[in-house]
């Protein structure tokens, strides 16, 4: 019982502190908000902590909390499922908000919202926790959809700016497309399981998995298929794979700790996440997982080119999360589900790490984001410098450092696995360790090395993108760049403390967590797969010796020396010859074209489907609304009335003859009538 207490505790802080610097946003103080948010946060933190101690022991948790809604034979309830998978994303939720939470301090220090972002963030840290904890697709969704709104609300936080407010539509929109989708995957598996609570859906998925439904016509589709591409769908929009990639480089337009938060370590592995969870109903579908692997591996790779071409700090780790994102969901083809939750973990310290070392650039160029106007930040910012450098160093794959351990897991398991797709996902998960390294130092090069290059009196290319300020917006955002002759700055602690605490399992967590989490039993009967269908994953576990042995190898090994290449590449070209970039950029510039407009999908979404919804809204209002609504139904019935009246004015003439007679001939009428029936 008491442990119960305590599960209800972990989302209830947050909610609570939320609620006290939202409600009363107006009135309390500054140091009310974030006292009382980062209280609920660390109190979910360290409730998180004695539960995983908990489940560790041996005690796992599956039960309704209240129910919510019955209808019919249905229960909709919120319940929650304790076992080792909650308990891992638990931790690194809550561990990131509250790092997340201690930076905002110092980042959002002259925002006039300061309360109302605490509030948000504090809610959106509720609605994650809601979505991993639950034990049924209802609570599942409800925490899907209220990311989602949360996200909405954050990205157009500063909701002054034009540019804010089209990327809070785009990202809510596309999620719309994604969850249409995942909806559709929970109405199959009520309609045909009768129950969303997990565990009895996947008892019964076995007996199901030669099911055939009739979608349309006589075609027979199998239920477990269709099932689990739908639900892949709800995870291809909140986890961001192609195509419905497109919101999240535009949600860089908030504010940088959400970007942190959102869209490096926890909602946009949420998708992630939940195919893990659905592994018993995933792996019954070979189809659905080469679907799955084939949409990742163009993820990983052809987002990770995009990274290449960015000269906005956020947008080069925006795409690199995206690239990074489609390692996962490759992992997750091949039925390593493990691995792409180990890489989920690891990921998300490194990115959020990477994105708060950006976040604290900025702050120190005076909200300049272009890396064009950076360089030798070195001996300026010692901390931040030190702490991009490490998570850099994770994010390629560096032998022994967190990243290396997921991500050399990710591509030994594709490397072993038969489902159709894998070869090419061998060959992007492959590829994409040389583009990755080579954004990433490329990055790195720019900013903290190199010729300073700010401070000079030309503003011309300095955010054109912020639109007009008006009064509400940022106080901060007025003075962009240095002033020149001024030099950047190391940020207060507040900034950097969350910076060294996040470097810390950068560079350890992989080494730790690789031998229970990919070799041991932590997993053990929470994930499952089937190892005869889909043996790539217990191939790997025969061919890993220990993480010490894994690193040591990993020296002679092609991922390493892609990435070392990688790196070379990058140094050679931004700080030896940066005329070669240039020139390539020159004399391929189709190839740089189809880059910078990010193979079109912005234009074809906007020109097919956008334009399309906006042409079929003109049809029916023009031919439903205008035409039959107004035209016939609503004029129509007026025309009639006054056609009725003009006639029955010409009987209305207060002589009492013309009455009686009138009454006369309808009395005949009727009377012929009844005899006629009669």
């Amino acid at each position: 019982m008491e442990m119960q207490k305590l599960y209800l505790l972990v989302p209830m802080a947050p909610l609570i502190g939320a609620m006290i610097a939202g409600l009363f946003c107006r009135v309390i103080p500054r140091w009310v908000a974030h006292t009382a948010t980062i209280a609920g946060v660390a109190i979910a933190f360290v409730a998180s902590l004695f539960i995983f101690q908990d489940v560790m022991a041996g005690n796992t948790f599956n039960g309704p909390v209240y129910t919510w809604l019955t209808s019919g034979d249905y229960k909709f309830e919120v319940g929650f499922l304790i076992d080792t998978l909650t308990v891992t994303m638990m931790l690194v939720v809550t561990f990131v908000s509250l790092m997340v939470h201690i930076y905002t301090i110092g980042y959002m220090h002259d925002d006039p919202g300061y309360n109302r972002f605490f509030s948000y963030i504090s809610l959106f840290t509720f609605s994650m926790l809601m979505l991993v904890m639950a034990n049924n697709f209802t609570q599942l969704f409800f925490g899907w959809e209220a990311v989602g709104l949360v996200s909405y609300l954050l990205i157009g936080f500063w909701y002054t700016r034009p540019t804010a407010i089209f990327a809070n539509m785009k990202a809510f929109l596309v999620n719309r497309v994604g969850d249409f989708g995942f909806i559709l995957g929970i109405g199959l598996v009520l309609a045909h399981f009768g129950t969303l609570d997990y565990a009895e859906v996947f008892k019964a998925a076995p007996s199901l998995a030669d099911a055939k439904i009739n979608i349309w016509g006589d075609q027979q589709w199998s239920l477990m298929t269709v099932t689990c591409i739908c639900l892949f769908i709800g995870a291809m929009g909140k986890s961001a794979q192609v195509p419905l990639h497109v919101w999240l480089p535009d949600s860089m337009e908030g504010p940088t700790p959400i970007s942190a938060l959102i869209h490096a370590a926890t909602m946009v592995t949420a998708g992630i996440f939940m195919v893990s969870r659905m592994s018993p109903l995933f792996e019954l579908s070979t189809t659905a997982l080469s679907f799955v692997i084939t949409i990742g591996a163009i993820t990983a790779l052809f987002m990770g080119f995009l990274g290449i071409i960015q000269n906005d700090i956020k947008r080069v780790v925006a795409y690199s999360t995206l690239s990074q994102l489609g390692y996962m969901t490759v992992a997750l083809g091949a039925s390593a589900y493990s691995v792409a939750i180990f890489h989920l973990m690891t990921h998300a310290f490194f990115k959020a790490l990477l994105f708060l070392a950006a976040g604290s650039v900025i702050i120190g160029m005076h909200h300049d984001q272009d890396i064009r106007n950076m360089g030798g930040l070195r001996k300026y910012m010692p901390i931040t410098w030190i702490t991009s450098l490490i998570g850099s160093l994770a994010l390629i794959g560096t032998p022994f450092l967190a990243g290396f351990y997921s991500k050399d897991s990710i591509i030994e398991a594709v490397k072993l696995s038969y489902i159709p797709g894998a070869g090419f996902a061998y060959f992007a998960v492959l590829a994409g360790v040389f583009v990755t390294a080579f954004y990433s130092f490329r990055m790195y090069f720019l900013v903290f090395h190199g010729e300073e290059r700010f401070g000079k009196a030309d503003d011309a290319h300095h955010h054109e993108h912020h639109g007009d300020h008006d009064d509400e917006e940022v106080a901060h955002d007025h003075h962009h760049g240095l002033a020149p002759g001024q030099k950047p700055h190391e940020t207060p602690w507040v900034v950097t403390l969350p910076l060294v605490l996040l470097a810390i399992p950068s560079v350890v967590i992989g080494y730790i967590g690789i031998g229970p989490m990919l070799g041991g039993d932590y997993f053990k009967g929470v994930i499952h797969i089937d190892e005869v269908a889909h043996p790539a994953f217990s191939h790997f576990i025969e061919e890993f010796h220990g993480a010490a042995a894994m690193g040591l190898h990993a020296f002679t090994s092609l991922p390493f020396f892609l990435a070392l290449a990688g790196v070379a590449l990058s140094w050679f070209f931004y700080m030896k010859r940066p005329d070669i970039p240039a020139a390539i950029q020159r004399r391929f510039s189709a190839i740089n074209t189809i880059l910078e407009n990010k193979y079109y999908f912005d234009q074809i979404n906007e020109t097919v489907f956008a334009g399309g919804s906006r042409l079929l809204g003109k049809v029916l209002w023009r031919g439903g609304d205008v035409g039959i609504i107004d035209g016939l139904i609503v004029n129509g019935s007026a025309k009639v009335v006054g056609w009725v009246s003009t006639i029955t004015r010409l009987f209305q003439t207060g002589y009492v003859y013309h009455y009686a007679f009138t009454m006369i001939i309808g009395l005949l009428a009727m009377m012929t009538w009844w005899i006629n029936r009669a």
